[in-house]
């Protein structure tokens, strides 16, 4: 996550004013932009219509378009009124574009619906394409930081130099047009050392309120699912940062610890999650409570290997992609070259709509595996596959999720793929409001709607001699009998958690990304 730089024009010493831009925030990391364009795709810029402040009567935009259509020729300038407000035809831009920049000149006017109303509208017209909001002025005063906008972008005004700065600024570049030089200075105020407190969990408001406003909208959390996920006694340690003066929560840190197999004997530590409060960031915080954190699971007796996200409960499975706290946490020593197992090698939850599966296709294959829900007569031979295949594949967490659903009489929620009677694959199943453990440690389903059924957990065996079907057609029969249990069940959607590799294949089968992470753990 991107905080609190401030971008400067160099030259001109002892002359008019330096221009001056400062990404607020960029929590969506899409600055640059080129990050998330490529040739021909559209970047939209809204400008609102204002009084020109300059002598020769023109839009005082237009310097904004004509510098961002000198570094990528297919932006399309529209601008918008106070009076008209977000139109059909600008609805019609905003679909049309892969990424919308939106300017905002100044803070509401209670004559009139807000920029930032407006602002919101656009977002809303365009899902899930990032939008940049760049502000000419103060954003507290304009109201911004208190909305979910993942990035926002503050001008000290909109003279043709500042919104020249911000044009090469949005494109990551080192110069730019008609300034000596662009470069990136920290904020004024150095970092420094904040004692961090153990949380006492009394008041869940504050973290609340910290997480939405400082994560993406994709991952919001209600009060009560967050509550439930971050109270869990014994194995849950938290931690806050907060100012002397008022008692203000303006840092977060969730650690978590959980059993790595069945022999209850060694520990994997979970740093799953630092959040700080925007106007706090860059001063040490998030610092303070990373090495506070690290040191207290580095002392709990059998933690032998230590992990950024976490495993159950789960809050986020790794690092979002694309995030700029990967730099962070690579200048601390966690390694993300990709190379080996937990080194930031990918992971993906997937969605699926269950109209889009091809339902009994796959049933009808006369020879191969047999598959179904487990029984009681079932406990036994799954505790047994499940121990082994968790241990091989180093799927840490998994045996507990098993063994906490058959403990809570919920075998019918596994699903069991088996050879001439021999075990050969395993999942787990879950609704949103069925009761289920599973649906309380893994939150995305029940939050992405009421209508998503959740698959986890997938034990496929290796090396088997008992297997008479592929690896990839034991998956597929697996999914289709998990799905056929969910539909009944009233699902119209399936959600697939922390999935490594296959990508080609889940998109073929019908199922659209939802989220991507980079897994990354080290051994202490």
């Amino acid at each position: 996550m991107i905080s609190g730089q401030s971008v400067l024009t160099s030259g001109n010493r002892g002359g008019p004013r330096q221009p001056q831009v400062t990404i607020i925030r960029d929590y969506q990391a899409c600055i640059p932009l080129t990050r998330i364009i490529g040739e021909g795709d559209i970047i939209l810029l809204l400008t609102p219509v204002v009084t020109p402040h300059e002598q020769n009567g023109s839009d005082p935009f237009e310097p904004f378009g004509r510098a961002l259509a000198a570094r990528h020729p297919w932006v399309r300038h529209v601008p918008y009124t106070a009076r008209n407000g977000i139109t059909s035809t600008h609805a019609s831009f905003i679909r049309l574009a892969k990424a919308v920049v939106f300017v905002i000149s100044g803070p509401p006017d209670p004559r009139q619906t807000s920029q930032v109303e407006m602002a919101d509208i656009s977002r809303t017209i365009g899902a899930e394409k990032p939008h940049v909001i760049v502000a000419c002025g103060n954003v507290q005063g304009f109201g911004l930081l208190e909305t979910s906008f993942s990035t926002i972008m503050q001008l000290s005004s909109y003279s043709s130099a500042d919104l020249r700065t911000a044009a090469a600024v949005l494109f990551g570049e080192s110069t730019g047009a008609g300034t000596s030089g662009v470069k990136v200075q920290e904020l004024i105020m150095p970092p420094k050392h904040w004692p961090p407190e153990q949380w006492d969990a009394l008041d869940v408001t504050p973290v609340y309120e910290l997480w939405n406003n400082c994560l993406p909208d994709q991952f919001h959390l209600e009060r009560f699912p967050l509550q439930n996920l971050l109270q869990r006694d014994g194995y849950a340690m938290h931690f806050v940062v907060r100012l002397p003066e008022t008692r203000e929560i303006i840092g977060f840190c969730a650690t978590y610890t959980t059993f790595v197999d069945k022999a209850g004997e060694r520990l994997i530590g979970s740093l799953a999650m630092i959040i700080v409060k925007s106007p706090y960031r860059r001063r040490g915080v998030g610092k303070s409570l990373y090495d506070h954190a690290l040191r207290q699971l580095k002392r709990i007796r059998g933690v032998d290997r230590l992990r950024l996200g976490s495993t159950y409960p789960r809050l986020l499975s790794g690092i979002p992609a694309g995030f700029s706290s990967e730099e962070w946490f690579q200048r601390r020593g966690w390694a993300m070259d990709r190379l080996g197992p937990g080194r930031g090698q990918y992971i993906c939850d997937w969605l699926l709509k269950v109209e889009d599966w091809p339902h009994g296709v796959f049933s009808t294959i006369p020879a191969g595996p047999v598959f179904r829900q487990a029984t009681m007569e079932d406990f036994q031979p799954v505790s047994d596959f499940v121990e082994t295949e968790t241990a091989r594949k180093d799927y840490t967490g998994w045996y507990d999720q098993y063994m906490n659903v058959a403990h809570d009489g919920r075998l019918n929620d596994i699903i069991l793929g088996l050879d001439r009677s021999q075990i050969i694959a395993a999942a787990l199943i879950y609704t949103p409001h069925d009761g289920s453990p599973l649906a309380l440690d893994l939150p995305w389903a029940r939050t992405i709607g009421p209508d998503v059924g959740g698959v986890t957990c997938i034990c496929i065996a290796d090396n088997n001699g008992a297997m008479t079907s592929s690896k990839d057609t034991v998956m597929i029969r697996l999914l289709d009998a998990c799905i056929a249990v969910l539909r009944n069940q009233g699902m119209q959607r399936i959600y697939l958690d922390a999935i490594k590799g296959g990508d080609e294949g889940f998109q073929s089968m019908g199922f659209q990304k939802w989220a991507r992470y980079s897994e990354i753990w080290q051994q202490i």
